[in-house]
């Protein structure tokens, strides 16, 4: 079970602050303490806030795009859509809310990307899939529990990435994007089934 980041109303907001510094002065501790002083807060607590640095900043703001993901998804509009339909819906959410905050994210993955934090990347990640698979009410607990976190974090990396790139400009090409990521992921999976029907009448 990997830990969630600390999680308080004073970290997200202080989350919130550094947002709109973060695109000149990184993830880092000056760009909290100068979030902190716009918003009337004392920028000497940016160390206590996030004792972890960097990486706890980035992790915190995952773990708070996770919650605002799944807080979206629990809207009535979303509630009759099948388990891949909240899955597709999560995802684009996800993406919706974080654009106005694309060079965050994008100097975010790239701290994530150094060899030093391979871990937290690992991490971030696993959560994200956990908190789309769970806000689109998937159950699983057997071994597909583990398979399809890591079919979703290869379509969720993906989506990402075309979504900082060009194609982040227009929502119905991410969309299309995206479609095409999940629908070569359910003929894998319909042929598995295909390959495994003859072995299991077999057996």
């Amino acid at each position: 079970m990997i830990a969630t980041p600390e999680r308080s109303p004073e970290r997200d907001a202080a989350l919130e602050a550094a947002l709109a510094h973060v695109p000149f002065d990184g993830w880092t501790l000056t760009a909290l303490r100068r979030g902190l002083a716009e918003v009337g807060a004392d920028p000497a607590d940016a160390g206590r806030l996030f004792p972890g640095g960097p990486g706890d900043m980035i992790a915190a703001w995952f773990d708070l795009a996770d919650r605002r993901m799944a807080a979206a998804l629990a809207a009535p509009e979303y509630a009759g859509l099948r388990t891949g339909a909240r899955v597709r819906a999560a995802i684009l959410l996800r993406l919706d809310q974080a654009a106005p905050h694309r060079e965050a994210l994008r100097r975010a993955l790239a701290v994530l990307a150094l060899p030093g934090h391979a871990g937290l990347a690992a991490a971030c990640t696993a959560r994200a899939v956990d908190a789309i698979w769970a806000a689109a009410g998937d159950r699983s607990d057997d071994f597909s529990w583990y398979t399809k976190r890591a079919i979703l974090a290869a379509v969720l990396a993906a989506t990402t990435l075309f979504w900082l790139g060009a194609g982040g400009e227009d929502p119905e090409a991410v969309a299309a994007f995206l479609d095409r990521r999940l629908e070569g992921v359910a003929r894998l999976g319909r042929l598995r089934a295909r390959l495994a029907g003859p072995r299991a009448q077999a057996a």
